[in-house]
């Protein structure tokens, strides 16, 4: 079998789903309506029984892919000596929710120039690959029905339907030919719509850019870098799911961290930490709207009960809780990458680290963003004090480790900001509350980690209490302002990380390991690439330690190893390939604070 690199695709989406469309021309990830949802096309998980929509020159075309500038709609192009074929993909945007259904997804084809054959293959695989389907022909196109869900394609173009129900057609458009194809929800029995004239084709189209440079403008990010800036932003847009505020991780599943490895999660879901962190990030860039609105779904959040602790570490976009894991057993996997987990059984772990980031974001929400509210105020104030009460506890770390709980240096910190944050809210607004016992701990928790999280051997603060192993989240120490810039407990830790892994180190021509799998603490078998998170991570403490010709070099040099339209999965791999869960949003918020910051500190010459 063979699969296409994670890296040769491009995403396009509408705040409530997202395609992956490779360079090939084949839609190879899509779950409909929603993050989610069961999938319809999961050939990047199985490329004989997942599914796909191709539409691709059979011939020796060289292809390319760019998105519309400013934008997330997809061109792929084919060149040849026969002529040049465009492939445009988007979902329309800014429409009401059942027109919005009604056309999910359009690709238009146009023969640029010349004339030559382009085949098409229609293949779903419902609900995961488990669920067979029927074919109806219809004079406005096809109609796929299985026990679960049903969808049509508008098409004047006729098929061939073989024996596992998939449609086949081999066209052959002359120079200036547009053909529109169009999915679409439909009831079990229902009809496709008519077939999108090019006239009408255009008009979504052009709606569409509107849309997304419209949005796009507000964005107040005018420094360096600033056409990649505006990629991550409008990739860190495509995550969110408009109807609640909910950002995801990730908008896939399965892709594995190590190839042929068991590191196959489930991103679809919003991780408070991540989401705190994203907010963060479109405040630093502008966007006030969608910070207001994750806002919003988190303090829905924290009205609810929960069993054990004051908030899970995830929910569903739509606010569930439960998130139960299974596996996808009869599926091969990306390059036989197993299990393939559905649902992510994290949800229910201890994870104190998300307190931190909460706290974090909230006041700067508060500072950048809208002044919160008196009821959120008293549903934060019963959060700090259980953490206040809490934070000696044990824990699953922000890495989410499947093996024995540890004093991880790094959500003792965040539990220190969670405290912070309060206290500076609460005299910020003259909010009641018990300060003194949040200084109180707040204090404590500095003190502990200063005594137990410092390694003085190594020269740095260590994974967890006692421990030997490094760990790149303590990286974030100087950007909470738990260390001064230029601690020389900061600066020697800088220099441990900053060797190679044969010396101890994270760090590999400039790319950054989260931390050291041989050491099992996180009782998964196998290695994994470099985090591309934590490299944006060391380039924004070196920045802060004015190191920054080596902040800007790293930096650019990382800039190298998004794909081809800007985006970037969550690791790095020992080749340079893309690794694990595609695009993430993590990575891409990363990569515009350490933008912001690093562009601030060349303007000014020193670190902010």
């Amino acid at each position: 079998m063979t699969y296409i690199p994670i890296e040769e695709y491009g995403v396009i989406g509408n705040m409530r789903t997202v395609a992956l469309v490779s360079t090939t021309g084949s839609i190879d990830f899509f779950c409909p309506r929603k993050f989610d949802d069961t999938s319809i096309f999961l050939a990047m998980l199985d490329d004989e029984k997942g599914g796909c929509f191709s539409i691709t020159p059979d011939n020796n075309a060289t292809h390319k892919q760019h998105y519309w500038p400013d934008t997330n709609i997809l061109v792929t192009r084919f060149l040849c000596d026969d002529g040049v074929l465009e492939v445009t993909d988007f979902m329309p945007v800014g429409i009401p929710e059942d027109q919005m259904n009604q056309r999910w997804l359009i690709r238009q084809v146009k023969m640029v120039r010349g004339s030559f054959p382009v085949y098409i293959t229609v293949a779903p695989a419902f609900n995961y690959a488990r669920d067979d389907h029927t074919v109806r022909e219809h004079d406005n196109g096809l109609c796929f029905d299985s026990d679960t869900y049903s969808f049509a394609l508008s098409t004047d173009i006729k098929f061939d339907i073989n024996e596992k129900h998939h449609a086949h057609a081999v066209i052959t458009p002359e120079e200036g030919d547009v053909l529109t194809f169009t999915l679409g929800h439909i009831d079990n029995g229902g009809d496709p719509l008519s077939p999108l004239t090019e006239a009408e084709g255009n008009t979504l189209f052009d709606d569409t850019v509107h849309y997304w440079r419209d949005w796009l403008s507000q964005c107040t990010y005018t420094g360096r870098w600033r056409e990649t800036v505006h990629r991550s932003a409008l990739a860190m847009k495509l995550l969110t799911y408009e109807p609640t505020g909910a950002i995801v991780a990730a908008p896939t599943f399965g892709l594995p961290e190590d190839l042929g490895g068991e590191r196959n999660w489930d991103y679809r879901y919003s991780w408070l930490r991540d989401s705190a962190f994203t907010l963060y990030g479109f405040l630093r860039i502008g966007f006030t709207e969608e910070a207001g609105a994750f806002i919003h779904w988190l303090q829905d959040r924290i009205r609810e009960p929960h069993d054990e602790y004051p908030l899970q570490i995830m929910y569903t976009i739509d606010g569930n809780h439960d998130i139960p894991e299974t596996h996808l057993d009869h599926l091969e996997g990306y390059r036989q990458s197993t299990p393939i987990r559905i649902g992510n059984e994290a949800a229910k772990q201890l994870q104190l680290d998300i307190y931190g980031e909460l706290m974090d974001s909230i006041y700067l929400y508060n500072k950048y963003g809208e002044l919160i509210s008196h009821d959120l105020w008293k549903q934060l104030t019963t959060i700090l004090n259980w953490v206040a009460d809490n934070w000696e506890m044990k824990d699953k770390g922000i890495w989410e480790i499947r093996n024995v709980d540890q004093a991880f240096v790094y959500s003792k910190l965040m539990c220190w900001v969670a405290l912070d944050r309060g206290v500076r809210l609460a005299e910020k607004r003259s909010f009641p509350g018990p300060r003194q016992k949040w200084l109180t701990a707040r204090d404590a928790i500095y003190n502990e980690i200063m005594e137990e999280g410092w390694n003085e051997e190594i020269g740095a603060f260590t994974q967890y209490y006692h421990g030997e192993t490094l760990d790149a989240s303590n990286l974030l120490m100087p950007l909470v302002f738990f260390l001064s810039p230029h601690d020389p407990r900061l600066e020697s830790m800088l220099q441990a990380i900053m060797r190679t892994p044969d010396e101890g180190g994270l760090v590999i021509d400039g790319l950054v390991y989260r931390y050291n799998t041989e050491d099992g603490v996180d009782g998964l078998s196998g290695d994994e690439g470099t985090f591309n998170m934590c490299t944006f991570w060391l380039v924004e403490a070196l920045t802060r330690n004015a190191q920054l010709d080596k902040a800007r070099l790293m930096f650019e040099r990382m800039l190298g190893y998004a794909n081809h339209v800007g985006l970037y999965a969550e690791e790095t791999g020992t080749r340079g390939e893309a690794l694990g869960n595609f695009p993430q949003a993590f990575t891409h918020l990363s990569l515009i604070s350490a933008a912001y910051n690093l562009n601030r500190s060349l303007d000014i010459g020193k670190q902010p």
